[in-house]
């Protein structure tokens, strides 16, 4: 085993006995810094920031990951933890990093209605295993994300407004603490760090299992109205305007997006300019056309995709990317928007646009508002505005200013209404970045911030769980 790589474990020095005490404790595979396999162990769907830990556990169970945190509070090493790496880079750097993607088994109860679910579990796995009991889970829009950090950090999904955040509906959670021991934390036997994990985020544990709550739910009627760029100011007025009106049974997106003139891009999209109304409804077709009519009364849409349709195919609603790449992003949490700020903000990642912008605009609201006291920030929130950039390939680094600086302008343009940033849509790495402490602030509330912190003196007093944008709160 090669143990040594300077330029991406600076300063660490581990005794080799305690390395090898690590190999004999682990039944998953341990990586250092230029040992075969460890660049892939470090590496996921978020390709244009990776950590440079100074070793990697790819654990296969609990015991594992209490092993790995063992040893890395008794080396002073931080701790991070990764299983598909999507969201933010918690960049391990000359730390240790526990890849969880082994631990991937999901288990559901169709008389409870629960599912259980290990720490690497992806929401697709949970959707393909309730389906034939005619049951769904609070997924997001992309079947391949990691169920566990996506709940951590509240969840809002297809159904959010229906149901809730993620969070409220699960019911235990198996964690591994900072001094490496494994507890069941449920509101009974610990309510206030039960709390602190549903919304609070990576900073307090290392969760290595979850149990959460099903919903009966087997159909819905729902996909993407698409307009052209002719017709995106008066869907932005009629999009807010319908807002206003919908049930809570009806939870939906605006997305807009300038598509590349590549060749990858079918030949109807490609160069254009799009606004995609994104919809899921629980309910039938006959109340979902009504429902929608005030939206296709805009015009005649570049595509009409809506349908009932089981809940297993409700990925197609949003369509996410499935091949891994480099991007960053940011968010605003909303308590209110008008119709001209929401212009301004496609004027400004549109076409004239210097680098490409997915923008996305959350209808948040309804159960979202009301479900249980866990540490979600901003619940009185009524939209979520999201903004996110490809970055290259060859220097993602390279794009980062022109990037930042345009999605800061874009989220000036509401900023009347900002209340703060929502954890699981921050994306990209923190480190370097000059307002990282402003960025971990805003995810809670004072009052929040004060629990959590309390929680985390008590339960990680060393810090170990320190790589995490939302762990310093």
């Amino acid at each position: 085993m090669t143990t040594t790589d300077a330029s991406l474990a600076p300063d660490v020095l581990l005794a080799p006995t305690a390395l090898a005490g690590l190999v004999r404790r682990v039944r998953g595979p341990v990586f250092r810094p230029g040992d075969d396999g460890y660049d892939a162990e470090r590496s996921g769907f978020q390709t244009g920031y990776r950590h440079r830990p100074a070793v990697v556990v790819g654990a296969l169970d609990a015991d594992d990951v209490a092993a790995a945190v063992g040893f890395a509070r008794a080396q002073g090493l931080p701790v991070a933890v990764q299983a598909t790496g999507h969201g933010l880079a918690a960049a391990a750097d000359g730390g240790l990093l526990i890849s969880t993607r082994r631990m991937g088994g999901v288990t559901v109860d169709p008389a409870a209605r629960t599912a259980r679910v290990e720490a690497g579990a992806v929401w697709g796995q949970v959707v393909a295993a309730a389906a034939p009991h005619g049951l769904a889970p609070l997924n997001g829009s992309s079947p391949g994300v990691g169920v566990v950090s996506y709940t951590l950090g509240g969840g809002v999904g297809l159904l959010a407004r229906t149901y809730g955040f993620a969070a409220d509906h699960v019911r235990a959670l198996d964690l591994v603490t900072a001094d490496a021991r494994q507890v069941r934390v449920t509101p009974d036997t610990d309510p206030e760090l039960f709390w602190g994990l549903l919304g609070g985020g990576h900073g307090l544990g290392v969760v290595t299992g979850m149990e959460f709550g099903l919903l009966p739910v087997s159909r819905l009627y729902g996909g993407q109205l698409v307009f052209g760029a002719e017709q995106i100011d008066d869907a932005l007025t009629a999009y807010l305007r319908w807002t206003e009106t919908v049930p809570d049974t009806v939870t939906s997106s605006l997305g807009l997006l300038v598509y590349p003139d590549l060749p990858q891009v079918p030949a109807a999209l490609r160069g254009r300019h799009l606004l995609h109304m994104r919809i899921a409804f629980v309910g039938g077709a006959k109340e979902g056309e009504r429902l929608v009519a005030p939206l296709r009364a805009v015009g005649p849409a570049v595509r009409d995709e809506l349908r009932e349709m089981p809940y297993a195919e409700s990925d197609t609603i949003h369509r996410d990317p499935s091949d891994p790449h480099a991007y960053d992003g940011d968010n605003a949490l909303l308590d209110g928007l008008d119709a001209a700020a929401l212009r301004r903000v496609a004027a400004l990642t549109g076409p004239a646009a210097p680098v490409m912008v997915v923008t996305q605009l959350n209808h948040l609201g309804g159960a979202l508002a009301s479900g249980p006291a866990g540490a979600v920030g901003h619940r009185e929130a009524r939209f979520a505005l999201r903004v996110l950039s490809p970055l290259g390939a060859a220097d993602p680094e390279g794009d980062l200013a022109t990037v930042r600086a345009v999605h800061a302008e874009a989220l000036g343009a509401v900023e009347p209404w900002r209340l703060g940033r929502s954890v699981n849509f921050v994306l990209g790495a923190q480190r370097g970045r000059a307002d990282a402490a402003e960025v971990g602030r805003s995810t809670h509330g004072a009052p929040d911030r004060a629990r959590l912190a309390a929680l985390k003196a008590a339960h990680d007093p060393e810090n170990v769980f320190r790589c995490h944008v939302y762990d310093g709160v």
